[in-house]
């Protein structure tokens, strides 16, 4: 009986559009390839010109997105604002710890810098830096990555408990070049190898012109928690990708240093 006088008494403190917003964005959820004002409509059971003007308004606050053939599809300000979701999630704020060594990295290299996360979902950019240089990468906060292709997303992988791991790479792994590992016995001795050597190299797995590499952050505790990562561009010569490697490896550590006891 209470339970039921505490759910009418909290439905009336609602306001209706916000839970239409909500059914709208869930929908959008569950729809891949995205929906059209009409499939929205017919969904939600809502007037078209209602939907309309949610999504229009959520359209200017870039919580939805519009592609050229005219379907919606959530925005990448949601993936913004999960990522301090993610960040918020323990007792370390690692946006708040890893900004100003991500920052520093950024200036001295004039690459972009990313901060990478491994969640329920998947592999998150926590936060970034832009780099000055020219051709330097463009990376932000928000992104999701392939689990399992990429600098940082191999190096959170390596550190995963076997359970853990198995249930990454134990299922279909897309292949996005011809040097994206997908055979999980392959996959399982590069890690091997990437936790020896304490930090992970992208050669093109993602994406053909982009490399990368990678280094840990481990809190007090000895567990690691992050990955900081930066990307550059394929051609990039031999002596200047070893100023990359050991740059982001030295942050790395610097950023395991200042991780709260």
């Amino acid at each position: 009986m209470i339970s039921d006088i505490d759910t009418s008494a909290t439905s009336k403190h609602t306001i209706p559009v916000i839970d239409r917003m909500m059914d709208l964005l869930a929908a959008l959820e569950q729809r891949e390839p995205g929906m059209t004002i009409s499939d929205l409509t017919a969904v939600l059971k809502q007037p078209r010109t209602s939907v309309y003007r949610i999504l229009n308004t959520l359209q200017q606050h870039d919580m939805v997105r519009r592609d050229d053939a005219g379907a919606y599809h959530l925005g990448a300000r949601l993936l913004t604002l999960a990522s301090h979701v993610a960040s918020r999630a323990s007792d370390i704020d690692l946006v708040a710890i890893t900004q100003p060594f991500i920052d520093q990295l950024a200036a001295e290299l004039g690459e972009g810098v990313k901060l990478s996360v491994i969640d329920n979902e998947g592999i998150l950019v926590l936060a970034a830096a832009q780099g000055r240089r020219e051709y330097a990468l463009t990376v932000a906060p928000g992104q999701r990555m392939p689990v399992h292709a990429g600098a940082a997303s191999k190096l959170l992988l390596a550190y995963l408990e076997p359970e853990e791991l198995a249930r990454w790479i134990n299922r279909p792994l897309s292949a996005f070049t011809s040097k994206t590992v997908t055979d999980p016995k392959r996959l399982r001795t590069e890690l091997a190898r990437i936790r020896r050597l304490g930090w992970a190299q992208d050669k093109g797995e993602n994406a053909p012109s982009i490399q990368a590499f990678a280094a840990p952050i481990f809190t007090r505790g000895g567990k690691m928690v992050a990955a900081v990562s930066v990307p550059f561009l394929t051609g990039t010569e031999t002596a200047r990708m070893e100023v990359i490697r050991m740059a982001a490896i030295e942050t790395a550590e610097k950023i395991s240093r200042a991780m709260p006891a």
